[in-house]
């Protein structure tokens, strides 16, 4: 329990330190949102002068042109306050926006290890259980694969084979732009029971798959061979063989003693690796133009949109920390030994 009251009380300097982190490298990006904003309103009639006053005019407004340690100062009294901004862009609320693109980023992300773990489950115990044969080379090669491929070229190999050619999953968004949809909670499965729609999840499900298994499909080769290696490692135990002298069927050995005893190691790859999906749901949104933070950091970014880079960024760490904690009240529960601790 010392464990996880530690990694709670780290959370908010792992939060400031990101924070810090994500200002100062906005700020040394060349181009200002000052200039984007100039430019999108500049008319072909307009001096280089006077765009560079509109430049200066919009840089005092936005506050950009005091000193970058007043600017950090500020930033922070702000978010002691919990106040994360308003879009240079539009005035937006950045809370907001956040709470509309949260939901759809950790549909995403959940629907990803979802499939990540039940593929490199099955076919990492597979593999162990066939050490050497035909088998365990197959899946240990397209583990391989997998893992090796990156997120935006399996979303581009899925998009073209699966929405061009031959037209079975869409490829564009997270609902049906035809679909009237209201969000009470902005999580669709939530939200399809509480406002009795069930007619929302099948168009939810098919938009959901393809973005969801390209992010699956690179984790699952890593956690077979992690499944493989720790189900081997327990297999030669001596309790497992004793477990056999007892006259214990396979299954049971499996399901009692192999699984539970290897779980540790697992778990600690799918806390690290939720870290990674999160990283990965930024590239598979933008391909996928999917509504999610990943999709709204992205385009901030291209615009210089401060205010909504260090909230997403300070969204994702959160959701990753917090992940890590219940990782480690999982341990808690896998191995009595960590309670005396």
């Amino acid at each position: 329990m010392k464990l996880v009251v530690k990694r709670l009380l780290a959370v908010p300097v792992v939060l400031l330190a990101l924070a810090t982190l994500v200002f100062i490298a906005m700020r040394l990006l060349p181009g200002s949102a000052a200039t984007t904003l100039a430019a999108g309103g500049a008319s072909g009639q307009q001096s280089a002068a006077e765009i560079a006053q509109d430049q200066a005019r919009i840089s005092a407004a936005l506050g950009l042109d005091r000193p970058l340690w007043e600017q950090y100062v500020t930033f922070l009294g702000d978010l002691v306050r919990l106040d994360l901004g308003r879009s240079f862009f539009g005035g937006n609320d950045v809370t907001g926006l956040l709470a509309d693109a949260l939901p759809a980023t950790i549909e995403l992300t959940v629907a990803a290890m979802l499939i990540a773990v039940l593929i490199g489950l099955v076919t990492g115990v597979l593999a162990a259980l066939r050490k050497d044969t035909w088998v365990d080379t197959l899946t240990r090669t397209a583990g391989t694969v997998s893992f090796s491929l990156p997120w935006f070229a399996l979303g581009v190999l899925g998009i073209v084979v699966f929405g061009v050619w031959l037209r079975w999953l869409p490829v564009i968004g997270r609902l049906p732009g035809s679909l009237d949809y209201q969000p009470f909670t902005n999580f669709v499965l939530v939200d399809a029971v509480l406002l009795d729609r069930p007619d929302l999840i099948l168009p939810w499900l098919r938009h959901l798959i393809l973005p969801a298994t390209t992010l699956a499909l690179s984790m699952a080769g890593f956690i077979t061979r992690i499944v493989r290696a720790s189900v081997l490692e327990v297999l030669g135990d001596d309790f497992v063989r004793t477990a056999r002298m007892k006259g214990l069927s396979p299954a049971a050995i499996l399901r009692r003693h192999v699984l539970r005893n290897s779980s540790l190691p697992i778990v600690t790859v799918l806390g690290l690796q939720f870290g990674s999906l999160l990283g990965g749901s930024v590239i598979t949104e933008t391909v996928f133009s999917y509504p999610g933070v990943g999709n709204l950091l992205v385009n901030a970014i291209l615009q210089r949109d401060y205010p909504i880079v260090q909230g997403a960024a300070l969204a994702i760490a959160l959701l990753f920390t917090l992940v890590n904690v219940g990782v480690d009240l999982l341990y808690l529960a896998l191995d009595p030994r960590l309670r005396k601790a």
